[in-house]
Formats: C-alpha cells, structure tokens, sequence
C-alpha cells in the first residue's frame, strides 16, 4: 500500500504544498507515496481579490492542474483530526461521513475573519473574507439601487482599518457610484481604533493612506470601538451613532479551527508553532503551513503574516519537507527574509513598499500599475502542464510580492 501525504486545504499553501511535494517525489522516482488533497472544491479562491466588484476571475480551477501532476482530489469538509491514529474525518458534499489515513498531514486549512460576540454583527455586517460573503455584498450593494435616496442608503461602514479594510473601503466610491450613479451623495467611513489614520500599517505607508482617502473622499472615524451593528448602521463605544444600510466587518483574523485539535502551542491568532521546516512542534507526523503556521521568516524575529505571499512560499516548503521526510533526504528550512506590500487604493492607485517597516517605493500609477499584475497574474496558479508546474513549486523560488 503507498504511503500518503494528506493535504487539507486548497487555498493557496495548500495547492503549493501538492505541488512541490509532487515536485520532489518526482526527483526521487518514488511512485510507492501518494499526494493526496482534501477540500470543498478543486478550485482556488483568490481571496485577496474579494473586495473588488467583478469576482467572475477570482476563482481559478485546480483539477486540470491536479490531473496533469498527479495530485490525487477528494472533495470534502475535515471534521476531525485524530493525529494519535493518523487519520482525517471528513464529510463528502453529499453528506456521508468518511476517513483517510495519512503518513504525513499538512494542515493547510486557512483562516477566517474573527466576528467577536457583538450585538448585530451576524445578522447585519457584510465581509469579505469568502467567496460567498463577497457575492452576498456585491448583490446587497446592487440592491441598493432599488432603495430610496436616504443618507444611510449610500453610506457604507467600514470597520477595521487595517490592509483589507482599506482596500475595501477605497474600492467603495467607485463601486457606489457605478450603482447609485455619479452625483449620488455617498459617504465611506472607516471605523478604526487607531489614532491615525492608517497607523497599523505604520507611519511611512500612512501619510499615502492619507492622502488617498481625502482624494477619494473617504472619511475615518478614529480611537473607538463599534459596539453594536444593527439594520440601520452601528453604534460607537463613544455614543456616537453612523446610519448606514451597509456595514462590513474587517476586524481581526483566526486561524482554521482545525488548528485547536492538533496538541501543541499556538499563537494570539490560533496558528500552530513550527519549527523552520514547518513540522508542527510535538508532533512526528504533522505539518503546518499558510494561515495555520506561526513560522519564522528569518532570523531577526520576523514571522509570516496571514497573507497569500507567505502562504505561497510556506507551501512550497511543507510539500517539499513532508515529502523529504518521508525519502529520509534533507528538508529545505523554510525562509522569507524579503517582505513587500502592495496596497490597492481604489481609484487613488496603490502604493508598494519593501521591508518590514514598509518603505514607500512606488504610488499612485505606477503601484497600481504592479498591483493589477500581482492580483491578476503574479499569485494565479501554474499552467496545467506537468513540468511547467513543478518547476514553479521550487521551494528555493523567492517570492517578491
């Protein structure tokens, strides 16, 4: 019987993990171990992409690309981890309960937006962290059309201040208009606990941030909670109230629950401490990897964040060593010591920087002009083409952006 690698998740730490442990199997001849990988759909959701109107080319489909290297597909929800007896619970689309043994798991389960216990907030923010809730606010704010001119009406709420909040909330004049046509009165605020704005992505890339919510017409409301979020708008901590017919949650981001059943140490957002070849501390057999690994990018102190250019190259790194320490050939430790950022600014452009304290390189146009590439072409899948996509899952290849 062949060994396994099991893989849960299909976003993208997970896609690369197949990948590249395809990719070193491959080197190594060794037909006898099987890459297999458990998600709802062969497909990958560009979640980066989720605050834009058009979500028609935010979904890429992986099963061509599976078929062509070998990843074996089995579409499902993971219910339980029972990493004692290394085997992964699951429930098929149809509902029917089943298990897969694994001799290697990378847990690649993703993350979702935290929603703390606050009055209103399920049954009345919006967010974009899935597929499915970005549909659901793009046909809310369609349905905007249909309502009487009111101030809440065409007034949307942005709570959260931080990357995707902001890119959200500046997409919205633009979206707001192509709906409610051009002279509408529209109002986009973000709410945000900072004293500045901007200030949590820090002080350099602020001043941009600035500049581009006055340009657009973005306003801030800064230094207090929501305490509540209802049909008609939200309530401050302050006693201040906004009236908006549209609220959309940003704040805060947790690791898959999946993590809480894996015994070992975890960080403030859930994720699972690894060591440098992304082996789950205490553990012999399993692997973390994007949003569910708390991993060392360098040696200053550094650790990946939860985005999609750490989730890249974690993966590429956890394929490759899952699949290393099954050969008995040395792993490649997992290193990132580049970090950039490249935040979309709606119709303002964008602004890139570099390092960790994010040195403003390019804005307006000429950021824009790299953050279309980024979004639409640089973290989209390999070509379904055997040797082109296993070359693509070197784990030695520096990701930049």
């Amino acid at each position: 019987m062949k060994q396994q690698i099991l893989i849960i998740g299909a976003g993208f730490g997970g896609m690369w993990s197949a990948l590249s442990a395809i990719r070193l199997l491959d080197q190594h001849q060794r037909l006898d171990i099987a890459v297999t990988l458990l998600a709802p759909q062969a497909e990958l959701r560009v979640r980066p992409r989720f605050y834009e109107t058009d979500l028609t080319t935010t979904v890429a489909p992986l099963g061509p690309l599976f078929d062509a290297v070998g990843v074996q597909f089995v579409q499902g929800y993971a219910t339980r981890i029972d990493a004692q007896n290394r085997q992964v619970f699951y429930r098929s689309v149809s509902g029917e309960q089943s298990t897969l043994a694994y001799d290697r798991l990378i847990l690649a389960s993703g993350s979702q937006v935290a929603r703390p216990p606050l009055a209103g907030i399920d049954r009345f923010a919006f967010d974009v962290d899935s597929l499915e809730s970005a549909q659901k606010l793009e046909a809310h704010l369609q349905g905007l059309r249909h309502r009487p001119s009111s101030q809440a009406r065409n007034t949307v709420v942005v709570v959260g201040g931080g990357f995707t909040g902001i890119e959200t909330a500046t997409e919205m004049p633009a979206r707001l208009r192509a709906i409610l046509g051009s002279q509408a009165d529209i109002r986009v605020i973000i709410v945000d606990m900072g004293k500045q704005v901007g200030s949590v992505m820090g002080e350099q890339i602020a001043t941009v941030i600035a500049e581009a919510s006055d340009t657009l017409g973005v306003t801030w409301k800064l230094g207090s909670p929501v305490s509540m979020v209802d049909e008609q708008g939200v309530q401050l901590d302050n006693g201040e109230r906004i009236e908006a017919s549209t609220v959309v949650w940003t704040v805060g981001v947790k690791a898959s629950a999946l993590t809480q059943q894996i015994d070992g140490e975890r960080d403030a957002f859930g994720r699972l401490y690894v060591d440098r070849n992304l082996k789950v501390l205490g553990q012999d057999a399993v692997y973390a990897t994007g949003d569910t690994a708390y991993a060392a990018v360098d040696d200053l102190g550094n650790h990946a964040l939860m985005t999609c250019q750490h989730a890249i190259a974690l993966g590429r790194s956890s394929g490759n060593n899952a699949a290393a320490d099954l050969l008995g050939v040395q792993p490649i430790p997992y290193s990132q010591p580049k970090y950039v950022t490249c935040l979309d600014l709606g119709a303002w452009g964008a602004v890139f920087t570099e390092g960790w304290e994010r040195k403003v390189v390019l804005t307006g146009k000429e950021g824009k002009e790299l953050k279309m590439q980024i979004n639409t072409q640089w973290i989209y899948p390999p070509e379904a083409k055997r040797d082109i996509a296993l070359a693509a899952a070197d784990p030695l290849i520096p990701v930049v952006a």
